[in-house]
């Protein structure tokens, strides 16, 4: 049975095993911006992140292990001249193991993300998709998402 909660620094090793393998995705994707054999953060780094209330990061568990997880950030925007004050949930990185793909188990973890935002008040969620994951970026509009803006860029 899958079980999705709050991650902790004993789900670290299994955390850092997906994040080697969306990396890869991204070199794959765009070796001019992404080295092969690394990963986004380090045990150091998810550890400070588990330790901070704003840095909320979710795990699926099933029969004992990690198989998915999703690290978010909450976000304020301080009212403005010209914009409202606002708080978003923002998934910085979101991954299910490839051996546990198509379970619906990254559909979890979202719904879990949702709720939770919804229970801080958050206004909205929002994430980045690079350009080329057609995957990803069909997950997430199965799931809800809609593209807000477009950041566009030009190679010199």
């Amino acid at each position: 049975m899958l079980n999705i909660r709050q991650a902790k620094e004993k789900d670290i090793p299994a955390i850092l095993n997906m994040l080697s393998q969306i990396l890869e995705i991204h070199a794959v994707l765009r070796p001019d911006l992404f080295i092969s054999g690394t990963r986004k953060y380090m045990e150091p780094d998810l550890k400070e992140m588990l330790a901070d209330r704003n840095r909320p990061a979710f795990v699926a568990e099933e029969d004992g292990e990690v198989v998915g997880y999703c690290l978010c950030a909450v976000e304020e925007t301080a009212r403005g001249n010209n914009q409202r004050e606002s708080r978003t949930l923002f998934i910085d990185d979101l991954c299910v193991d490839e051996k546990q793909r198509g379970k619906q188990i990254g559909r979890k973890l979202v719904e879990f993300a949702t709720a939770f935002a919804r229970e801080i008040r958050c206004y909205d969620m929002t994430l980045n998709v690079w350009e080329g994951n057609d995957a990803a970026l069909n997950f997430y509009r199965h799931n809800g998402f809609s593209v807000r803006k477009i950041v566009m860029e030009k190679i010199l």
